[in-house]
């Protein structure tokens, strides 16, 4: 099991295929993405690795995370997140993950916390079919009807789908594709739509329910501290420059 990374969500852009057809995909950067601790099972009783996304003042970081961020030689991060790795795909602390760790072509769960919708009635929060527009029906049409019953059990049952808050839930969509990579830039295109706005941070993991590539880079594609790269993917995984002014508000 390798290790997932951590991606800022840019926005979306299009490109075309050979045949011409429209693809929409949605650019990721991954931000400076580093290790920044290990969990051991001889200390925490389970394998992980930590990661680290995206810079953060000093000032705005407490104590204690700025002796967790010094030991491991690193700048503070904004986000950090644990993935559950196997013990033979451990990385060096300090090891920046790059934007080959991914293939062209291959398979990726992405979570992330979806877009907050504010308090929404029944019929857009679940797609409730609302009430009949004639036959006595008056100023409720987009109402909810009833949530009971009759005197027995005479109650409303914990979980019935009402009007409430809608959105601000993690999700994670399984089984996207990666369109292309751009390993200058440390840009990842998923072909379709990932979960969150522009500007949230979402993490990508190697799909659970479908076969890996067999030559993806163990334990993963990363920089290491002094610069140097290690495990690269092919190069044809490698995409043309992506224009700023592509980029809509599809996202």
């Amino acid at each position: 099991m390798r290790t997932g990374v951590i991606a800022k969500k840019l926005g979306m852009t299009r490109f075309f295929d050979e045949a011409g057809v429209h693809v929409p995909v949605t650019v990721l950067s991954l931000d400076g993405c580093q290790v920044t601790g290990h969990k051991t099972r001889e200390r925490d009783g389970y394998v992980a690795l930590q990661l680290g996304c995206g810079a953060k003042k000093v000032k705005n970081t407490s104590q204690a995370m700025r002796g967790h961020f010094a030991k491991a030689l690193v700048e503070p991060k904004r986000k950090l997140v644990e993935f559950k790795v196997s013990e033979d795909n451990l990385i060096d602390v300090g090891a920046e993950i790059t934007a080959d760790h991914f293939l062209a072509g291959q398979y990726v769960d992405v979570s992330g916390l979806t877009v907050g919708k504010g308090f929404q009635g029944g019929m857009k929060r679940w797609n409730f079919g609302g009430l009949r527009a004639t036959h006595g029906v008056s100023l409720s049409h987009r109402s909810l009807g009833s949530t009971g019953n009759r005197q027995d059990p005479g109650r409303t049952f914990k979980g019935k789908k009402m009007a409430g808050q809608m959105g601000q839930e993690n999700v994670t969509t399984l089984n996207l594709t990666v369109w292309r990579v751009d390993v200058e830039r440390g840009l990842i295109l998923i072909k379709g739509a990932v979960p969150g706005t522009e500007g949230t941070y979402v993490k990508i993991r190697d799909a659970v329910k479908k076969a890996a590539p067999a030559d993806l880079p163990k334990p993963g594609a990363f920089r290491k501290a002094g610069g140097a790269t290690e495990a690269s993917a092919p190069a044809e995984a490698e995409a043309p420059a992506v224009e700023a002014t592509d980029m809509g508000s599809e996202g």
